[in-house]
């Protein structure tokens, strides 16, 4: 960032000096006061949708473990990413920049370079121990971490195969269970205890294709989940949302996605021709399905649960309307159910935390490298800047002994992931550099939001690609969402999100949007000039 003083004036830290006190009472390594430095526990899933929350939205399930987290801290009600995929949204995590500062901007391309300053690097040199333990997803080997056992690549469900400080291992189990016994097994066995800690904990879960732990294979069999309002969406007045390849209806896999390989390879997917050849031989031929992947005993038990399934599917024979609402309910009843598995192991980490009483010193944080979509615009994935995508789940729990910290509160403040890396560093007592773009949200978390940012920026690229969402950058603030998709194409979208929170009716260019127009082009220019990115919007 060119001139942090020119951010400080929207985003608010001048407002830390009267917190002072009161942080001082309960910060990290550097502090003064005795006290215990504080420890941090970052638990974050992949593609953990906010509605799949029930301290969000009770609708599909509940997740009494993660809701913990939430009565007894804060839920943040505006929590975003500033890139909605995987690798990217991770590299700003972990450097408090935007994809174009940290050079990591898509998941085809991007390789994440390790020896730039780092988070987990500046803990260490406050005096923390410090852990990656699950999904790792940015194609370089972690560096700055005291240890560090990674799933390969996307990782795999069952049996996974992790790389232990550089050694693979595969591993028997389910990955959740798996990576949870990991991070357990390092808080008891594996830290520095003389030392204030920071694990990450990443999950895979609940990334596609959405496979749940054998024990929850008939879980929520008698549920049928509500369809969205916008389910089957027209897309009219949105050129870039029709042109997308993320719908239910066309364009996800009932073999690959759903797990209807039938034996005779007769079940493919004819809404999109592209798919048409996709049957069991090429299902087999997919790292979480070939062959040997499973035990024996584990895929007796997956064919007893799917196999019947299958063969209802095939005497159905559904088309139309029937198809596509069966395709939705056994996406959600197996989204749902991966979900149920990871409010499980949070509920182990959070007892293990109460037990051996860390919860006096560590603050604890749950939420998800981006937002998915759960049927809403008839859409599964993210990458959009709609709001489904763009925004995610985040709930904070500080520690006991920071006794005027909000508790059972919402926030809505508007956050970023690009904003974890600072407050971590301001928890620790550590120095933010200057050119980390993000902002504590410390001072949020005791009830302080004077000063605090009203807008947010968001950038995707990664066009041409899988589900060819086009390249897009944009703003958002309290009401509006303002979006440019460029590249081959050039569409702009607008949403008044007062009046139209679905984000259906693109109001860009309509009569009487002049003014607004002008005000977001103007906001969305000085947040592109303040982060350095190359690509400065128009001004009218």
């Amino acid at each position: 960032m060119a001139n942090k003083a020119i951010f400080a004036s929207f985003a608010g830290t001048a407002v830390l000096s009267s917190l002072i006190p009161l942080l001082n009472s309960c910060s990290g390594g550097k502090q003064k006061s005795g006290k215990k430095p504080l420890n941090i526990v970052y638990i974050m899933c992949d593609d953990h949708s906010y509605q799949t929350v029930s301290a969000y939205d009770n609708r599909f399930l509940d997740t009494p473990n993660i809701d913990r987290i939430a009565s007894e801290g804060v839920r943040f009600t505006n929590s975003f990413v500033a890139n909605s995929l995987s690798g990217p949204s991770r590299a700003c995590l972990l450097t408090g920049k935007h994809s174009h500062k940290n050079g990591f901007t898509n998941n085809e391309h991007g390789v994440f370079d390790g020896s730039q300053q780092t988070v987990q690097q500046l803990l260490r040199d406050a005096g923390y121990t410090t852990a990656m333990i699950g999904k790792w997803h940015l194609v370089s080997e972690p560096t700055g971490f005291d240890y560090w056992n990674i799933l390969t690549g996307q990782g795999d469900y069952y049996n996974p195969v992790f790389i232990d400080n550089g050694q693979n291992c595969v591993k028997l189990g389910y990955a959740t269970n798996i990576t949870t016994d990991i991070a357990l097994e390092w808080l008891e066995n594996g830290r520095d205890k003389s030392k204030p800690f920071c694990l990450f904990l990443h999950h895979k879960a609940p990334h596609r294709t959405w496979m749940p732990d054998l024990c929850d294979l008939d879980l929520y069999n008698d549920i049928t989940y509500p369809l969205p309002d916008n389910f089957y969406d027209d897309y009219s007045g949105r050129k870039a949302a029709a042109n997308q390849e993320m719908s239910i209806i066309k364009d996800m896999n009932v073999v690959y996605d759903l797990k209807m390989a039938d034996r005779e390879n007769e079940i493919h997917t004819p809404e999109n021709p592209m798919l048409e050849s996709y049957g069991r031989g090429m299902y087999l031929q997919t790292g979480e399905f070939r062959p040997g992947r499973m035990t024996e005993e584990q895929q007796a038990v997956w064919d007893a649960h799917y196999l019947p399934i299958i063969e209802k599917f095939k005497k159905d024979s559904l088309s139309g309307d029937a198809l596509y609402q069966w395709k939705y309910q056994r996406y959600m009843h197996d989204y749902c159910r991966v979900i149920h598995s990871i409010d499980r192991n949070v509920g182990r980490v959070y007892d293990y935390l109460k037990e051996n009483g860390l919860l006096e010193n560590t603050i604890v944080i749950y939420t998800s490298d981006q937002g998915f979509f759960m049927g809403e615009h008839g859409y599964f994935d993210k990458r959009f800047m709609y709001e489904e995508s763009f925004r995610t789940p985040l709930l904070v729990r500080m520690p006991d002994c920071c006794r005027t910290a909000l508790r059972g509160k919402d926030i809505d403040g508007m956050v970023q992931n690009i904003d974890h890396a600072p407050s971590f560093l301001e928890l620790a007592g550590a120095d933010i550099p200057e050119d980390i773009q993000g902002e504590s949200y410390l001072n949020l978390l005791y009830g302080n939001n004077r000063g605090w940012r009203k807008s947010l920026y968001y950038h995707y690229y990664e066009y041409p690609a899988e589900h060819c969402v086009r390249r897009h950058y944009g703003v958002r603030t309290e009401r509006y969402s303002l979006m440019h998709f460029y590249n081959d194409i050039d569409e702009w979208e607008l949403f008044d999100l007062r009046n139209d929170p679905e984000e259906m009716n693109n109001i860009y260019g309509k009569p009487g949007t002049e003014k607004i127009i002008r005000k977001l082009r103007k906001e969305l220019a000085r947040l592109q000039t303040i982060y350095e990115d190359p690509i400065i919007a128009e001004n009218e």
